[in-house]
């Protein structure tokens, strides 16, 4: 065997672990691909649910506020009908005037003796 038969062997094997090197490489970038893209599929399932999730929350969103326009007696052109605001204004006086006079009442009424 020649000197020049001796190198070329040791070409060809420095050759065979470099090229094993590239494999083993070539293997974890596989790996790490895979993985990357599971992770992608998650995410993506999951984004889709809470898409699904945000939509039905608007839908129901939206139907209880057209109950609640309808129970307020929201008109067409979305303005509240006059003698509902007068009711509630009426309702709200009322219920504060009551509170001040209870409240004042039990306030006053307490026996002297007590502290």
């Amino acid at each position: 065997m020649s000197s020049r038969d001796r190198v070329e062997d040791t070409y060809e094997s420095q050759n065979d672990q470099r090229l094993d090197e590239l494999h083993s490489k070539i293997r974890t970038l596989r790996g790490v691909t895979t993985d990357i893209h599971g992770d992608v599929e998650r995410q993506n399932f999951m984004l889709d649910e809470t898409n699904d999730r945000f939509s039905s929350f608007a839908e129901s969103l939206a139907q209880s506020s057209r109950r609640a326009g309808q129970a307020f007696g929201l008109g067409g052109s979305g303005a509240i009908r006059p003698w509902r605001i007068a009711v509630l204004v009426v309702g709200l006086f009322i219920a504060l005037w009551l509170t001040y006079n209870v409240g004042y009442w039990l306030w006053n009424n307490t026996p002297s003796g007590e502290v």
